[in-house]
């Protein structure tokens, strides 16, 4: 597509569509699989996310192995374990929660930052804080191209790195962000999940008229 191609307004609906109804998804159709043309379709999507200094952090990981499904699993519910420990009164209210479908998933990634490669530009006085915001990026990409393909995504974020990185093998600098489960759902979310199980509400969904931006300086 020509750089300069103009969107319609249809186009622009679509867009806005999309992100209204992307979901961090925890429930998945078990025994489904991923096509390998839509595999790339996401991931070329996710390499086109921006970066500072076009540093491009981030790698994914296909975690293809069974076993070592199983095992980042049982790391997985350890620190939900101590989450739930962390919660206090509040414990077993989230034990009620699913907070991840690492067994049902089709696909398992894990989202890791490559080691620093020295770059500056952007980032001098936010070196390790502009990494993770461009990692980010490339996440979101996925996630939307992940809805438009009408799968399911879920951003897993309890376990504890230096763990993950041994079982993923990481070299050393290098850092997992992340576990993206997708594939297949029975059906999307009406709205987020937390929402639904009454454990937050959004900032707009709580205040719907609140003021999107700030003139000037901090306001409570």
């Amino acid at each position: 597509m020509n750089a300069q191609y103009q969107f319609n307004s249809a186009e622009r609906d679509l867009l806005y569509q999309l992100i209204a109804l992307r979901r961090d998804t925890r429930h998945f159709q078990p025994g489904a699989q991923v096509d390998e043309e839509v595999m790339r379709r996401l991931l070329l999507a996710a390499h086109q996310a921006p970066s500072v200094g076009l540093m491009e952090p981030w790698r994914f990981i296909r975690v293809r192995s069974a076993a070592l499904r199983e095992q980042i699993q049982h790391l997985v519910a350890e620190e939900r374990d101590a989450t739930a420990a962390a919660l206090g009164e509040k414990a077993a209210e989230f034990l009620r929660l699913k907070v991840e479908g690492l067994r049902e998933c089709a696909e398992v990634l894990a989202v890791v930052m490559a080691p620093d490669d020295g770059t500056v530009f952007g980032r001098r006085s936010m070196p390790r804080e502009m990494a993770l915001c461009s990692a980010a990026c490339a996440v979101q990409n996925l996630w939307l191209a992940a809805r438009a393909e009408n799968l399911g995504l879920g951003w897993v974020s309890m376990f504890d790195p230096a763990r993950l990185g041994e079982l993923l093998r990481l070299p050393a600098g290098t850092m997992p962000i992340g576990l993206l489960c997708l594939g297949p759902v029975p059906e999307f979310y009406e709205g987020r999940m937390l929402e639904q199980e009454g454990w937050r509400q959004g900032r707009l969904t709580a205040q719907p008229d609140a003021p999107l931006w700030m003139d000037n300086h901090w306001k409570d």
